[in-house]
């Protein structure tokens, strides 16, 4: 098996419905410019809350990993 090098960002995604699709917005967003995802692991769920304490979104923070092809 070839050796490889993966990056891992931290990304953060919201959604006004739930964690699941907060992370599911911050890696599809992700992969519209970058190849070879591999691994999503969620770090922190969160909420966004209004004045009067209701919830305004749901927020995911992501550790995302990608196959590195520096030079």
């Amino acid at each position: 098996m070839p050796e490889s090098v993966y990056k891992v960002i931290e990304l953060v995604g919201t959604s006004s419905d739930s964690w699941e699709k907060a992370a599911a917005n911050a890696v599809e967003q992700a992969a519209r410019s970058l190849r070879d995802l591999r691994v999503a692991e969620i770090v922190k769920l969160d909420m966004q809350l209004d004045a009067k304490g209701k919830v305004e979104a749901y927020r995911a923070k992501l550790n995302v990993s990608f196959k590195f092809e520096g030079t």
